[in-house]
């Protein structure tokens, strides 16, 4: 490990030492699942056409979130009993064998198993890299290793769209997926070459201090998510009921088993009172996480469909989104004690994207669409630096590593309950008759109002997270 003794990275001497090679093989990690994560809404009409399969677009990404929730939440333990680099070396072989699968599927039951894998995989990947850096890298540069690290999932969301979109115009779907397949081999060959430290390749034990793995609260999420998806697969209204029951029963006892097992939890106490900030705020990163996946897994599926709009036009549009979350967050990154109005106006600008789109979409104005996925990226890019500060500064003093955590692990969770849910709604206005004209016209118009709701709710507890005395500063 190379040990720079100020907090200015010494590039020549990380490069000198073989710390550098280490550390971009290990961002390879995060690029691969950033991309692969982002890519696949571009894709999906293409595929679709193929495979057939619509009623089951929304289990694309609920799956593949599914597969990185758990996998994030255990590599981190299982860096005690097994080496880093056999760790790693499994995750990419695990995510190079999904994207095999995605891309070489004659049907789209086995492409989502692909998609549980690839997501298994990429999980574990990104969780890796950050223990990585704990583990190789000495403390005085990791603010900068994060800030690349931060930098590389822009990339990824930006380039992921296009690759998508590129690579189906140019060649095939399928190999948009091959890409990936080669990338986790590669991976995998050069995690065995590269990370070759001490200690990379034996296990830090640390008897008595791992904490045991959630196994009962992320068999109730996963079972929990399956269900919820189920219900928009052949939509009758008793079996669907009953199943979104079901569903969100087993998301209630999940977070309930999760607040009784201290030692493994995954999220802070009063996890979504509003009588303190962290409740509120994390109300706010559920609610606006399912609310805004609509958009994701089937806003490039609708406009080609719909208006005959270009794959590439589909992926320029959601790359903007992104971009504008990166740059609006730089951007606010150092302004002056306004965290509260802040919050608020991103909030706002999220839930009018959200509404927006259900005006956009059936009109197919592509300016207007731009607008709006627009607003909800730079809502999030706005909102969510500050929010989770606010989120982690509120926290009791030894839960706030638990609450830092807790955001992006409950953005996956919405996520992945969000993409279930859209497919619900996309199946019971039209998709459970196949893919055709009038099916997406009247998906486009209710797949956005059904969520408009849960924009507000984020919108109100925006208000609630925001309302806290507690000076900034105390995040440190």
């Amino acid at each position: 490990m190379t040990e720079i003794g100020t907090n200015r990275v010494d590039w020549r001497a990380l490069w000198a030492s073989g710390d550098l090679a280490r550390f971009c093989f290990i961002s390879l990690g995060i690029l691969l699942h950033a991309t692969n994560e982002t890519m696949v809404a571009t894709v999906m009409p293409a595929m679709v056409g193929e495979l057939a399969g619509v009623q089951l677009v929304g289990w694309s990404l609920a799956i593949y979130e599914l597969g990185a929730i758990v996998a994030g939440a255990a590599a981190g333990r299982l860096v005690s009993y097994v080496a880093l680099r056999t760790n790693m070396v499994v995750a990419a072989l695990l995510y190079a064998t999904g994207a095999l699968i995605c891309a070489t599927s004659p049907s789209m039951q086995l492409f989502l198993a692909g998609r549980l894998i690839e997501g298994l995989g990429g999980g574990a990947l990104v969780s890796l890299a950050f223990v990585s850096v704990e583990r190789l890298f000495s403390r005085a540069i990791w603010p900068q290793l994060f800030g690349i690290m931060s930098a590389i999932w822009g990339v990824a969301a930006f380039s992921g769209p296009l690759l998508g979109a590129i690579m189906t115009e140019l060649l095939s779907w399928r190999w948009a997926f091959g890409v990936f397949t080669f990338g986790g081999t590669a991976m995998a060959l050069a995690s065995f070459l590269v990370l070759n430290t001490p200690e990379a390749t034996r296990p830090v034990t640390s008897a008595g201090k791992v904490p045991p793995f959630p196994f009962a609260a992320l068999a109730c999420l996963a079972v929990a998510v399956v269900l919820i998806a189920s219900a928009g697969v052949d939509i009758a209204v008793l079996r669907s009921s009953l199943l979104i029951v079901l569903g969100l029963a087993g998301l209630a006892l999940f977070f309930y088993i999760d607040a009784l097992k201290p030692r493994s939890r995954l999220f802070p106490s009063g996890l979504f009172s509003w009588r303190t900030p962290v409740g509120a705020g994390m109300t706010m990163v559920a609610a606006f996480s399912v609310a805004t996946c609509s958009f994701g897994v089937y806003g490039p599926l609708l406009l080609t469909s719909l208006h005959d709009i270009p794959l590439l036009t589909t992926g320029y549009i959601i790359a903007a989104e992104s971009i504008a979350w990166s740059i609006l967050s730089i951007l606010v990154a150092n302004a002056p004690q306004r965290e509260r109005l802040i919050i608020v106006v991103g909030a706002l600008m999220i839930a009018a994207g959200i509404a927006g789109f259900a005006y956009t979409i059936p009109l197919g104005s592509i300016p207007l669409i731009l607008i709006c996925a627009l607003l909800q990226g730079g809502g999030f890019g706005i909102a969510w630096p500050f929010l989770t500060r606010v989120i982690v500064a509120s926290a009791p003093d030894d839960e706030q590593t638990i609450a830092s955590a807790a955001v992006p692990t409950m953005q996956r969770i919405g996520y992945a309950v969000g993409a279930a849910l859209a497919g619900i709604v996309a199946n019971a206005s039209g998709f459970s008759q196949g893919l055709n004209h009038d099916a997406a016209a009247n998906v486009a118009s209710w797949l956005f109002l059904a969520f408009v709701p849960l924009g507000i709710l984020g919108c109100l507890a925006a208000l609630r997270a925001s309302a806290t005395n507690r000076p900034l500063e105390a995040i440190g």
